[in-house]
């Protein structure tokens, strides 16, 4: 059914005729939205009868890359990257046959940027997005990674490449290149067994890597994908949990590790770390045909500032020039601290003397059209978050920072409307020691994010997360 994308291209109005390769001219940056967590048929089964297995395509995840990349498309994304999990000597798999359906896709579609990368299956820890910059050498690249660091490369299978210890050289070996990967921790407590109560994926293991590597190892995904695995192909609900998280629920679509205010995100903000949030589709099957996903764009974007090239799409995300939204609550968002002459955006840093205001203001655009879920959610409330940076932790197991507040929370009668954006501005008064602020919204009237109940509707619960702004005083 999936074989012939392009007349599903044709379906869904979406032309192919006349490809080139050659590129317009880059405009200035905006706001583009893009996954970096996508399946295709390159996600393989295993038929583990022969030796060594045989890989079955579309055993696990079934769409061919230039179908994701037509349904991005349609779903108004920018740019993606193409994340396929490994297995016994899986490398070979990518280099062969994915990357060059890959290169097609690029052809095929080029509208939207599209990276290489897979779901490495992360050395002593869960899965990881790893997005490889695109240069002449980026199947090699993925293949030296995948066929000696991916622990589930080796046939027979061997324990030894399934350490923390691993992950770091893998990192060290990453971090010799040229041009450097990015790797984001793939939803990082879904594997927890309660509030706090870690798996997989640990604070002092995301703190090791993201010393070892800290242009590499740069952040989490603040909302996981499989967001769809509560509907019905008829858009019933079933009682199944958000993203698949059993033994502790995500909160308003958002891993705990995020969406806990004062937990561990705040916690490595307060480090002064440059540890940044994403989100993701995790596509394997659309939930229309029994699967548990949406589309890429269907439901989750990652909006990156950036010129629409792959080096800028990269540099944004590794500069944290990022903010994330469920359900299309916003499009757009900028958040800008200003203290006399100077000023910073996500991602960036203010410099400040001691005991000077800053000025912070918000603007969004909640668009008017209907989402993907046939709705036209509305932001009710954004708040405006701080907390204070106070320097490397001794207990690398930290996740709390008791430091961290809701200043002030914004609703309708608190921001202006200039043209197609809500405006709203607050002052801190008196900063005299390093600090962050981050920014977030809902449609909803949680105070704080509530754990989602099994057979939630996701179009019922939506979030935004900026990536924050460190504020340093001289």
């Amino acid at each position: 059914m999936h074989k012939n994308y392009l007349r599903i291209a044709l379906a869904v109005g979406l032309s192919v005729a006349g490809l080139s390769c050659s590129q317009p001219s880059e405009p200035d940056r905006q706001w583009l939205a893009g996954d970096h967590h996508i399946h295709s048929r390159f996600s393989v089964g295993w038929d583990r009868s022969t030796n060594p297995p045989t890989p079955v395509i579309a055993g696990d995840a079934i769409y061919p890359t230039p179908m994701n990349a037509l349904m991005a498309k349609y779903y108004g994304l920018g740019w993606m990257v193409t994340t396929d999990h490994g297995g016994p000597q899986h490398s070979n798999v990518n280099k062969e046959i994915a990357y060059p359906e890959l290169v097609m896709s690029r052809l095929a579609v080029p509208e939207v940027v599209q990276f290489y990368g897979m779901e490495f299956d992360t050395p002593g820890a869960d899965h990881s997005s790893l997005i490889i910059p695109h240069t002449h050498d980026e199947v090699d690249r993925l293949f030296d990674i995948e066929s000696k660091f991916n622990r589930n490369e080796p046939h027979p299978a061997d324990k030894s490449w399934d350490t923390e210890p691993r992950m770091l050289e893998a990192l060290k070996a990453m971090d010799q290149f040229e041009a450097k990967p990015i790797i984001t921790a793939n939803h990082p407590s879904r594997s927890a067994t309660g509030l706090g109560e870690y798996g997989k994926d640990h604070p002092a293991e995301l703190r090791d890597w993201n010393d070892t590597a800290p242009e590499i190892a740069v952040g989490m995904s603040g909302a996981p994908g499989h967001q769809a695995k509560a509907l019905n192909p008829d858009g019933s609900i079933r009682q199944e949990p958000r993203g698949g998280y059993k033994g502790f629920p995500t909160l308003g679509g958002f891993d705990q590790m995020t969406a806990q205010l004062g937990g561990f995100w705040d916690s490595m903000l307060g480090e002064g770390r440059h540890w940044w949030i994403t989100s993701n589709s995790d596509s394997h099957i659309n939930w229309r045909e029994g699967g548990s996903d949406f589309w890429p764009g269907e439901y989750s974007k990652t909006h990156v500032w950036a010129q629409k090239n792959h080096e800028d799409i990269l540099d944004g995300i590794r500069h944290g020039r990022v903010f994330v939204t469920l359900g299309d609550l916003i499009s757009e968002l900028q958040v800008t601290a200003r203290s006399d002459d100077a000023s910073a955006e996500m991602g960036g840093t203010l410099e400040i003397n001691s005991g000077s205001d800053v000025e912070v203001t918000i603007r969004f655009l909640d668009p008017s059209t209907l989402n993907a879920g046939e709705q036209n959610p509305s932001v009710s409330r954004v708040d405006l978050i701080t907390g204070q940076v106070t320097g490397r932790v001794s207990d690398r197991s930290t996740d709390t920072n008791p430091t961290t507040k809701v200043v002030t929370r914004f609703s309708d009668k608190d921001w202006r409307t200039e043209g197609p954006y809500q405006v709203m501005s607050y002052r801190l008064e008196n900063i005299n020691s390093n600090s962050y602020l981050r920014i977030r919204g809902t449609n909803g009237q949680e105070l704080e994010p509530e754990q989602d109940p099994l057979g939630e509707d996701p179009w019922s619960d939506l979030w935004f997360y900026a990536n924050p702004i460190f504020i340093d005083v001289k």
